[in-house]
């Protein structure tokens, strides 16, 4: 036997005994590199090939590819089986015993006013009308003048309250947005406001000085008061059911003629809302004819709703942040 031929039997015997033993994907791959590598055990050994005779050459070149070829697939196996310790190492580790006790976290709830106006607003959606907000913090122009109320008109009186440094108010009432889409929008217009709204009231079981309106607007060829009627009626049905409603006289800067609206809830007259055809002069601040076009408005609060909803005998629940009450929704 050759010297070359002594010294791969050699180095196959060293370099299996190393993967055998080898305990890392790393240290595996530092055995490649050792003897199989550009400047590996390997390498070197078949360096002195260069002095053999050309019969010589090809048997300890055969030679050579066998042992490398036996040394692969050693690594090979090597690495699966290692790799799949490590995945079975980490599996037992992440383990996770489902026979032990659960972590309970608290679950939140839908607050009573939330749910009331996405109820709100379900039942227009379905209807046809459009979600629409607007800032709180609002102008004299957009929160009163032209809404139809003049500089000392009496019906100010209510809600001329919570003016800011700048001149600016706290918005009373969501019509505002009426105003504010309307000058950017074409009839027809058919959109739901709801938002949060700001008055000067003293806090007590049914007031307070800040609240939810929620209002609709629709402006279109033809409307009338049969109309507004009507759609009052089916989302006074489908928040109450079947109930007695009836329509009494009223007075809004903004629209005429007005109404208030009751509904006959658990053996009285309740009042929920207000209503009226769109004040010509409205139409007229937006740049709508109303020699054209008419429409119809309504607005309610949210608070009454949702305390005749669920039996809420004082506003001020609804903002006192207590879990007793709330985890009852």
């Amino acid at each position: 036997m050759s010297n070359l031929e002594t010294q791969l039997a050699a180095l196959r015997q060293e370099a299996q005994q190393a993967i055998a033993n080898s305990s890392t994907l790393e240290d595996l791959e530092q055995l490649r590199i050792k003897y199989l590598g550009k400047k590996g055990s390997l390498s070197q050994v078949l360096g002195g090939m260069g002095k053999l005779s050309a019969e010589e050459r090809p048997r300890i070149g055969a030679l050579a590819n066998e042992v490398k070829d036996a040394l692969q697939t050693d690594l090979d196996q090597k690495r699966a089986a290692l790799q799949a310790a490590q995945i079975e190492a980490q599996l037992e580790a992440e383990a996770l015993d489902v026979t032990m006790p659960g972590v309970y976290r608290l679950q939140g709830h839908t607050h009573p006013l939330t749910s009331t106006i996405d109820r709100m607003i379900d039942i227009f959606v379905g209807l046809g009308y459009t979600v629409a907000t607007g800032p709180e913090m609002e102008t004299d122009y957009y929160n009163f003048e032209a809404l139809n109320f003049l500089p000392d008109h009496p019906a100010r009186d209510m809600q001329d309250t919570l003016y800011l440094p700048d001149g600016n108010i706290l918005r009373t009432h969501t019509s505002s947005v009426q105003i504010r889409y309307m000058e950017e929008n074409d009839p027809p217009v058919r959109i739901v406001m709801p938002g949060r709204c700001y008055r000067r009231d003293t806090v007590d079981a049914t007031h307070s000085a800040v609240f939810h309106q929620l209002e609709i607007l629709a402006v279109d060829e033809g409307l009338t008061f049969t109309d507004l009627r009507g759609t009052i009626k089916v989302f006074l049905e489908a928040m109450f059911g079947e109930i007695p409603i009836r329509f009494r006289p009223s007075f809004f800067p903004f629209t005429e003629p007005s109404a208030e609206v009751d509904v006959q809830w658990r053996g009285r007259w309740l009042e929920v809302m207000g209503c009226g055809m769109v004040d010509p002069n409205v139409l007229k601040a937006v740049g709508y004819d109303p020699e054209v076009y008419t429409g119809f408005a309504a607005g309610l609060g949210v608070e009454r709703i949702a305390m005749v909803l669920h039996q809420i005998d004082d506003i001020r629940r609804l903002y006192a942040s207590d879990l007793r009450f709330l985890k009852q929704f």
